[in-house]
């Protein structure tokens, strides 16, 4: 009976965590990058325990306390409690220290990509264990993983700031580790709880991997394509052994030393500075933002543009973000505007042009050494190697409508710094064969 009530809850529980996964992406007011990823994983989590339900997989009552769903839970919780959450269970690369190419996986990216959270559902115990190298072989302390995320983080910096990281536990946390992720400059959420000095033989933990890897084995044996815990992903083939000369030590739970909440706020390094795609030059003087939208061109893509206009206007975002801020342009920007001015300009988007760029810095091409490194292709062109290169090499945030190219350099592992708006483009002078509406 107890083991009945124990599948009734679990399933309830994944059921419901759909339900608030769904939730998470309306607050957010658009859809979060690995959103499909993490359904996924909750849906086959749901499936094996549907399973067992209807007994086609026999499993002990423990094992469905050590399932998967522990730690999904905790991510979505996370999610729940932070703001502009950006992505779910998101795949960053980095170099490891030896050079080699590592991947990371940050369960929660939020406050639009400054800070990484790593939600952790394991018991305290278990975690205290591996640390002080009593765990299984192959155990990865949290500590260490702590120093991944710190590479990882210094290698993904966010308008050349480093993300801020969390480890949020909801199982708890050992007082010592605690304070050893602090004095590594990450915070910490949960409760923390104080440890006492063992004495006598050591019993068994009741959260041990044994029983996580026989969930594993069982689910293995019903060819259920599950992913391991990201706990499980980011193991090595080395036992973790650090702080091992530290006295062994035992959680108690009963006393909790203090219980942390999210950061209310991150403190972030404000970019003033802000170089001028010239998507963004176009967008800025052109006769759609400046009221004249209500027409019907002969042109598929300028009807579109007016449309997007009348819905939101784009000029307020651009004017709100350049506000107080140092503006720059590069020489083959402003060249190629120019250019464009001539050949499609109307007299109102001319005039507005030149009253912009007297506001810029026009700067000399100087493309950053790892914009030089990307591949060319149909969405790499020189001359926004030469545009957002500047940028990076000014350590400005990047105002553009050219988000292909965005996506096709991350693609290669260079992420920008950027502000992305919508195109808006020259309709002055095309206007007069237009239909008004």
């Amino acid at each position: 009976m107890a083991t009945y009530n124990t599948l009734q809850d679990r399933i309830r529980v994944a059921k419901e965590l759909l339900e608030r996964v769904d939730k998470i992406c309306s607050r957010q007011g658009r859809e979060v990058e690995g959103r499909a990823k993490l359904c996924s994983k909750l849906r086959a989590e749901l499936k094996f325990l549907q399973k067992v339900e209807a007994g086609k997989v026999v499993i002990k009552e423990s094992h469905l306390q050590s399932t998967n769903l522990t730690h999904l839970r905790a991510i979505v919780e996370s999610a729940e409690n932070l703001e502009n959450v950006v992505s779910v269970l998101h795949v960053f690369a980095y170099e490891g220290p030896d050079g080699q190419k590592q991947t990371l996986v940050v369960d929660v990216v939020a406050n639009g990509g400054h800070t990484w959270v790593k939600a952790i559902g394991r018991k305290a115990e278990a975690l205290h264990n591996i640390w002080q190298g009593r765990g299984q072989y192959g155990d990865k302390s949290v500590i260490r993983q702590a120093e991944d995320f710190l590479e990882a983080s210094r290698q993904q910096p966010v308008q050349y700031s480093n993300p801020h990281i969390i480890f949020a536990f909801y199982n708890g946390v050992s007082s010592p580790m605690a304070d050893k992720l602090k004095e590594m400059g990450i915070s910490v959420r949960g409760d923390i709880v104080a440890v006492n000095t063992i004495i006598g033989e050591e019993e068994e933990d009741e959260d041990s991997e044994d029983k996580e890897r026989c969930v594993e084995e069982d689910r293995e044996e019903e060819n259920e394509d599950l992913v391991e815990e990201e706990e499980e992903e980011e193991e090595d083939d080395d036992d973790d052994s650090d702080d091992t000369d530290l006295m062994h030590t035992r959680v108690d739970r009963d006393t909790i030393v203090a219980s942390l909440a999210f950061p209310t706020e991150v403190k972030v390094d404000v970019c003033n500075r802000v170089n001028l795609d010239i998507t963004t030059l176009i967008t800025y003087v052109s006769s759609l933002s400046h009221g004249n939208c209500h027409f019907t061109f002969k042109e598929v893509v300028l009807t579109e543009q007016a449309a997007q206009e009348r819905q939101e206007k784009v000029l307020p975002r651009l004017e709100e973000f350049m506000k107080g801020k140092e503006l720059f342009a590069c020489q083959s920007a402003v060249e190629d505007f120019r250019v464009i001015l001539d050949t499609l300009g109307g007299p109102g988007e001319k005039s507005r042009a030149e009253a912009l760029l007297a506001r810029l810095k026009v700067v000399p091409d100087q493309p950053s050494e790892r914009t030089e490194r990307l591949v060319m292709s149909s969405k790499v062109n020189r001359r926004s190697l030469m545009i957002f290169g500047t940028g990076d090499t000014l350590r400005a945030i990047t105002m553009t409508a050219n988000s292909g190219f965005v996506r096709a350099a991350a693609n290669q592992g260079v992420r920008y710094s950027v502000f992305i708006h919508q195109p808006r483009a020259l309709t002055e002078g095309k206007e007069w064969r237009a239909a008004p509406i």
